[in-house]
């Protein structure tokens, strides 16, 4: 317990909590803020396991069904392109990939913050572009659920079919990146002591986003969410510049 490092742990309950409530997925805030502790692979590593726990709770919490549909036509490309992204990751170095995520991180939040209205047309073609999309940056950087979203928002789901069907894609996605992770070297036998902390996280921190959506409007928060990522996305690009 000693090697430990309990301020990540509380951290990752942070993330956790805020992508449920968000609806951008924690991933968006647990692999930058997974940074400053450790190496960007072994957070990729750690992100691809942790989502797992997550994803398993969301499904048993939001679990009043699926769009099969969409499982399909985001999903299948999701899965795909995220073996492409995790494979080109072991190709790119670490600072290259470092940057990639906080320019990604940047941009990401200030288009949404700017363009509040921001929507994308609900059909086959744009849910296809967007899992390959998703599907990639997980790979790549660790994140890509904000992408998928965009995507999926546009679909007017009801709140608890749209989580169950974003996270049973996401598991999809992080089982496959969780080989290649693993066969590229990623997932390293001193951090596996943080898997069962992490499991837990994913199932508490879900329950408490759960509960907390039940007294904040998802839209107010969402700003506020997206404050925090543009602050984190500066962060993450600052400390690699002046490394």
């Amino acid at each position: 317990m000693k090697d430990i490092n309990f301020i990540f742990l509380l951290l990752a309950l942070f993330a956790e909590i805020i992508g449920t409530i968000g609806g951008f997925g924690s991933s968006v805030f647990f692999v930058p803020l997974g940074n400053l502790y450790f190496d960007f692979y072994s957070v990729l590593g750690l992100t691809a396991v942790f989502h797992l726990s997550s994803n398993l709770s969301k499904i048993f919490l939001f679990r009043k069904g699926l769009n099969k549909k969409l499982l399909i036509s985001i999903g299948i490309p999701s899965v795909i392109f995220v073996i492409v992204g995790g494979a080109l990751s072991k190709v790119l170095e670490t600072r290259i990939l470092e940057i990639v995520l906080g320019i990604f991180l940047i941009a990401f939040s200030l288009l949404f913050l700017i363009f509040q209205k921001l929507t994308v047309a609900p059909n086959t073609r744009n849910a296809i572009v967007g899992g390959t999309l998703s599907g990639f940056s997980a790979g790549l950087l660790g994140t890509g659920g904000a992408i998928r979203g965009l995507t999926m928002a546009a679909f007017n789901l009801e709140k608890s079919i749209f989580i169950a069907t974003s996270a049973f894609i996401d598991m999809m996605i992080d089982a496959s990146r969780t080989v290649v992770y693993y066969l590229n070297g990623y997932i390293h036998a001193h951090d596996l002591k943080y898997v069962p902390f992490l499991f837990a996280i994913g199932l508490f921190g879900t329950w408490i986003g759960k509960k907390i959506l039940h007294f904040i409007p998802q839209e107010k928060f969402r700003r506020l969410a997206l404050i925090f990522i543009l602050i984190i996305g500066s962060i993450t690009l600052l400390q690699v510049i002046f490394d």
